[in-house]
């Protein structure tokens, strides 16, 4: 059987694509940009991980990858500008 793909930035990395599964894409995209507060000061990396871990299904996300799959969407959307980092310790993200 076939995986329908998703390509996704890094904002760390401009110009290289991965490509991963869609459909979990789709439901953690969904689930970080309903959880990222548009104001200031946004979420901490550790207030993100936990939220995204209690949001997102196990039987989709099963163990750990909950983690995986949160930093590599924020960084997507990060590139793409609907999530931006704001500057302080610790580093915190919000929804554009």
């Amino acid at each position: 059987m076939v995986r329908a793909m998703v390509e996704v930035e890094n904002v760390n990395h401009p110009g290289h694509m991965s490509r991963v599964d869609a459909g979990k894409y789709a439901a953690a995209r969904e689930a970080m940009l309903a959880l990222l507060p548009r104001t200031a000061p946004g979420m901490s990396q550790k207030e993100m991980m936990l939220a995204m871990r209690q949001a997102l299904p196990v039987t989709l996300f099963p163990g750990t990858t909950t983690s995986w799959w949160a930093k590599t969407v924020q960084l997507d959307l990060e590139a793409k500008g609907l999530v931006v980092r704001d500057a302080g310790k610790p580093l915190r993200w919000r929804r554009t």
